[in-house]
């Protein structure tokens, strides 16, 4: 039993509002981590309520086991989850989430204390679960649109970085000088966050669903046996039925399983493991904890984090450009290896180094995290139907946040073997 469109136009030679789709499933890459940059972009604020509990590396580590958690349980489950429902939950987590820092921190007239950080640390894990609805959910369905719509999304993830980065810089310079100045700051910069998770959720229900080319797409996926697409395809006036799979129907209905796909892609699965595994072993812990003391002073660490998310925001839109995007897969695995040449050079950077060196490092690093990330996404899914492209995108995002999980409880070893543990 699956799902058939009652009434099904043919493919449209021209595809109204890519553009607009576009910008925003942009919109929507950057409020899948907006909360959680704003969480990494005040680390400074932080840092000075709870001195001695390590607050980048904690909080990280508290976050990734919900995010992978439950991002294993929906990748099992995708072909039964309704993914309007799914995505919908997630910004609507977020957004919750992100308003309740602003309540604990009011409640507790920003003081220090295990207590409340106890509290920050239970907001966390909620940022988490909404990952992984958001993520593996919007991956999953865009992977069967139009390149550009997942491009625009990843782009979107980065550029929630560099955005909230340069928020907190402003939000720093601008009550740096004031009474209780840093504590200010952080809340404006939350209140945006949280509008911009609250403009997502208002984006992805009653915007995205009635586009053309998203109609088109989410059509032609029902057509293929997606089941998970018939909230959307309602939310735009397309009524879906159940018909019975039988003859010809059958076979144009049959999908790989999840594990055929993971075995196809392990190659790539397992590159977006190692690229994170190898990012999240360095950022962010490393570069507030380790990466020494220099002429910027306390705005080292900003400074250093707003880099990496500017430059892996440039990366994730260099590959727009087909005659520099790297489809090989024997090239993008030589790539990812590659880029593990770097601990050493931070370890010896943060010894002997400048800041001039560590800059250009950390740039790099988001250079490539970026560009690797967006060529792995786009290219993997081509050739499958739309079901498969759907479950493909899951397993790719499963493996993304078991490498996140993986860098972020690596990231100890720096200051364990420091002795700063």
């Amino acid at each position: 039993m699956t799902t058939a469109i009652s009434s099904r136009s043919p493919n449209p030679t021209r595809l109204e509002g890519k553009f607009m789709g576009m910008l925003v499933c942009w919109i929507l890459g950057l409020g899948s981590l907006v909360s959680w940059n704003s969480l990494l972009s005040i680390g400074d604020y932080y840092y000075a309520l709870y001195p001695n509990y390590h607050p980048s590396r904690v909080l990280t580590l508290v976050y990734q086991p919900f995010a992978l958690g439950t991002m294993a349980l929906l990748a099992y489950n995708e072909a039964k989850v309704d993914t309007r429902m799914r995505n919908l939950a997630g910004y609507t987590l977020f957004t919750l989430s992100t308003f309740l820092l602003i309540v604990l921190d009011l409640a507790t007239s920003g003081k220090g204390g295990l207590g409340n950080y106890i509290g920050v640390c239970a907001i966390v894990g909620t940022f988490g679960v909404a990952d992984a609805h958001v993520q593996g959910g919007m991956v999953g369905d865009l992977s069967f649109m139009c390149p550009e719509f997942i491009q625009s999304f990843l782009a979107g993830l980065a550029a929630s970085g560099a955005l909230t980065s340069g928020l907190r810089l402003l939000t720093k310079a601008a009550f740096e000088n004031s009474s209780n100045g840093l504590r200010k700051g952080v809340m404006l910069f939350l209140a945006i966050s949280t509008f911009f998770e609250f403009l997502c959720i208002l984006l992805y229900a009653f915007i995205f669903p009635k586009l053309p080319i998203v109609k088109h797409y989410r059509t032609k996926a029902a057509g293929e046996g997606s089941t998970t697409v018939a909230a959307d395809l309602a939310a735009a006036g397309i009524q879906t039925q159940p018909i019975e799979k039988a003859g010809d129907d059958a076979k144009q209905l049959q999908r790989l399983s999840t594990k055929q796909l993971f075995f196809q892609n392990i190659d790539y699965a397992l590159d977006l493991y190692l690229i994170y595994v190898l990012t999240l072993s360095i950022f962010p812990g490393f570069l507030y904890e380790n990466s020494g003391t220099h002429k910027l002073g306390s705005w080292y660490a900003l400074v250093l984090i707003a880099m990496y998310n500017v430059w892996d925001l440039i990366a994730r839109c260099i590959p727009l450009i087909e005659k520099i995007k790297l489809k090989s897969r024997k090239g993008l695995m030589i790539a990812t290896l590659s880029r593990f040449l770097l601990i050493p050079c931070f370890y010896f950077t943060a010894k002997y180094g400048d800041q001039g060196w560590m800059i250009f490092l950390v740039s790099f690093l988001g250079l490539t995290n970026g560009y690797l990330t967006v060529c792995v996404m786009t290219v993997a899914p081509q050739g499958y139907k739309g079901p498969e492209q759907n479950a493909l995108g899951n397993i790719l995002v499963l493996f993304l946040l078991g490498g996140i999980f993986s860098g972020v409880s690596l990231d100890w070893l720096w200051i364990i073997g420091n002795g700063k543990f």
